[in-house]
């Protein structure tokens, strides 16, 4: 353990291939950092980089890993066997655990982390660190019950939750979905659950819409519609849903519209959205650093779903439309439909996009976004403050 005076927290961001992780990391870390409270995210994202870092946090970066299938991963960037980009991988954590000697270890998603590589860690501290308080961050939604119970059961993730863990830290509402039950969560672990609420992004100048409209040329009568894939590597599929409408509609259509492709589509892909969305007077974007201002200014955001994405559109009581992935998880199908029963948004199921539904669920929602806006402005985003008190907690006792 540190002898300054300074808290050290160290953090394990599950990022594969997409932008979710890390972001949510980058989140909570600027909300505990203090002038005493260093952070530090152990992160695989090529593009954590990309980022600005406030002062207080930095990142350690380990080698990026692809995920093919819900259980296959391979190196990103170097061209080695997945036991060997794991390998080192774990050492990385376990060795980066030691020197840093943290107070507070938070393990996002995964509580083995990838391929059990955080399980040394959690080892380690909990032997030679047991002052250290370590936290399983999970957001909202997993997958669909029966996955989830069958994949712990077989990687013995049950045992871990009460043996490994000190607290679990759950980034949503029990009233909408409660992974105690869903999950069956041991009785002995169950005290240690902690439902944060969702957590909401950094609330932003009022002239922000304003000032990006006028950036991409969105006059305030027009109706802005932005399109964001996350990291995109699975984004093409609904973007070319758009595309087609616009194709089926090719002059009856008042929309202005950006495209962030994400960093992680494929180029020959990106070209090929590039290239249909010029046709219909479509810019696309393949990343922006500061999405969120982007979602600011829209007068609806379309995208799959995901628990970051949700949370930006919560926070600034944009209307959205939702068409979640369903595979390999059904994670946002189930957060789609969780959130669409309390009037917070609307969402069409994947198998069941075409052109004529997409028009008419988006000028749908457009007539009705008073009553969007309504509901999200009644829905509280407590995850961060609720955080910041269990730390202050943790710190004081």
């Amino acid at each position: 353990m540190s002898g300054t005076s300074t808290y050290n927290i160290l953090m394990y961001s599950h990022d594969t291939y997409g932008l979710g992780h890390i972001r949510r990391s980058m989140a909570i870390a600027n909300h505990l950092r203090d002038k005493n409270t260093n952070v530090l995210i152990l992160t695989g994202s090529p593009i954590a980089g990309r980022f600005a870092f406030p002062e207080q946090v930095d990142f350690v970066r380990i080698p990026g890993m692809i995920k093919k299938t819900n259980d296959d991963y391979q190196s990103l960037s170097i061209r080695i066997e997945q036991e060997h980009a794991l390998s080192i991988r774990t050492n990385i954590i376990l060795a980066t655990a030691q020197a840093f000697q943290p107070n507070l270890f938070i393990v996002d998603k995964e509580p083995h982390g990838l391929k059990r590589e955080v399980l040394p860690t959690l080892e380690w501290l909990k032997k030679e660190c047991p002052q250290t308080t370590s936290i399983l961050g999970l957001r909202d939604i997993l997958d669909d019950s029966e996955v989830i119970i069958n994949d712990w059961r077989e990687k013995n993730v049950y045992n871990s939750l009460t043996s490994l863990y000190d607290q679990i830290w759950v980034y949503g509402n029990q009233e909408i979905y409660d992974p105690i039950c869903q999950y069956q969560i041991p009785q002995e672990a169950q005290d240690k659950v902690k439902f944060t609420g969702y957590i909401p992004r950094k609330n932003l100048p009022d002239n922000t819409r304003c000032r990006i409209r006028k950036q991409f040329r969105i006059l305030e009568d027009d109706i802005f519609v932005l399109i964001t894939t996350g990291g995109g590597g699975d984004g093409m599929e609904m973007l070319e849903h758009y595309l087609d409408m616009h194709d089926y509609y090719p002059t009856s259509l008042p929309l202005k519209t950006i495209m962030i492709t994400g960093p992680f589509m494929p180029k020959s892909q990106r070209r090929e959205v590039q290239r249909r969305a010029k046709l219909h007077g479509i810019k696309s974007l393949p990343f922006h650093h500061k999405v969120e201002e982007m979602m600011k200014a829209a007068d609806l955001v379309i995208s799959m779903g995901g628990y970051n994405t949700i949370c930006e559109i919560l926070t600034h009581k944009t209307p959205a439309l939702i068409i979640p992935r369903e595979w390999p998880r059904r994670e946002q199908l189930i957060r789609a439909t969780c959130l669409k029963e309390r009037g917070l948004l609307d969402f069409i199921p994947w198998t069941e996009v075409n052109p004529q539904l997409l028009r008419d669920k988006i000028f749908s929602i457009i007539e009705n976004k008073d009553r969007y806006v309504e509901a999200m402005s009644g829905f509280k985003l407590s995850g961060l403050d609720t955080m910041l008190a269990e730390l202050h907690h943790l710190q004081h006792n």
